[in-house]
């Protein structure tokens, strides 16, 4: 798969809105109106190791694990690579604690054999471009806590601007509002999910918002907001518990001084057009975190208690009992 097609398979996207797609997939002999197209990336090409432009299954599993690993954790996850306390992540500990975590992530567990439904993978899955970007094609090299915290920076940011340059589909630089709606509702519920688009359609009606431009700065800032969902959440809950309303002041209030965060006007409004529920220019603020809780969940693929029931249990056990768990 292309860079942009790992992008897809993680983060819940609807096709943009001047591609004319009202889905991805098209039955024989039905026309295609549009395609998407995404530019290259530069960051996945890295661990390219044939260079043949692709990201293989078995690397797929790779980035699928690390991705469900949220920003918050990248230090404990280093740790628990870091089996023997030496300050470094050599091959053997890395592809130890890399199986452990595939099994606690939905799809790396259905795949953990490296088997595809009706396609088995050549080589094992833990040998791929990444160990080899990460350890050299020898296995000699030792991965540094900087090296792996930059890296896992990287892949986050690097996961973002696909996403971004998907909706951006005239590479304009900027999304229109209709499409940075859409990548906010790509995640709501069924139940949920008709009555936002309705939503999102009536932007066009809105001769302000029909025509706004929302740049990466601001795509990223509300991204960052994301990240920091539980601190935002509480301190809109309880303004709201204690004043009844929330208004566009109040939430980039609660953005900038909790989360330190800045919030464009025009991010705002398209938010409140989306999730004022009963147009009275007030936020339903249940929906709103419901809908940004469910992304970042589905981007984790948990099964059971998921990667972050794992680094919690890595904090419950001994060291030597850790490595038990590994070997």
């Amino acid at each position: 798969m292309t860079a942009a097609d790992l992008m897809r398979a993680v983060v819940p996207v609807f096709p943009p809105s001047e591609s004319n797609l009202i889905r991805e997939g098209y039955l024989t002999g039905e026309r295609s109106p549009g395609e998407l197209r995404c530019a290259p990336s530069e960051f996945f090409m890295l661990f390219d190791v044939n260079n043949d432009g692709l990201i293989s299954f078995k690397e797929y599993i790779f980035f699928v694990t690390l991705l469900s690993i949220p920003e918050s954790s990248f230090s404990v996850a280093f740790k628990m690579f870091d089996i023997d306390n030496s300050g470094e992540i050599d091959e053997e500990e890395f592809k130890k604690v890399m199986a452990l975590m595939r099994a606690h992530n939905r799809q790396g567990a259905v795949h953990k054999d490296g088997l595809r439904t009706g396609f088995k993978v050549s080589g094992c899955v833990e040998n791929g471009g990444l160990v080899d970007y990460f350890f050299g094609s020898d296995g000699t090299k030792r991965l540094q806590y900087d090296s792996f915290m930059q890296f896992m920076t990287n892949l986050q940011d690097e996961i973002l601007r696909l996403e971004f340059a998907h909706y951006d589909y005239k590479s304009r630089g900027t999304l229109l509002a209709k499409d940075f709606a859409l990548s906010m509702v790509a995640s709501a519920d069924f139940g949920h999910l008709d009555k936002l688009l309705g939503r999102v359609e009536e932007l066009d009606k809105d001769m302000h918002l029909r025509d706004m431009q929302i740049t990466f700065e601001e795509f990223n800032n509300f991204a960052e907001l994301r990240k920091q969902l539980r601190p935002f959440s509480l301190a809109l809950f309880s303004f709201g518990k204690v004043n009844g309303l929330l208004t566009k002041e109040d939430f980039q209030r609660a953005a900038s001084q909790v989360c330190n965060i800045p919030l464009s006007d025009n991010v705002v409004d398209i938010i409140f057009h989306v999730f004022d529920i009963n147009r009275d220019g007030h936020l339903c603020s249940k929906e709103f975190v419901r809908v940004l809780h469910r992304r970042e969940r589905d981007i984790a693929h948990p099964t059971g208690t998921g990667i972050m029931g794992l680094l919690s249990c890595f904090f419950s056990r001994s060291p030597d009992s850790f490595e038990r768990l590994v070997s």
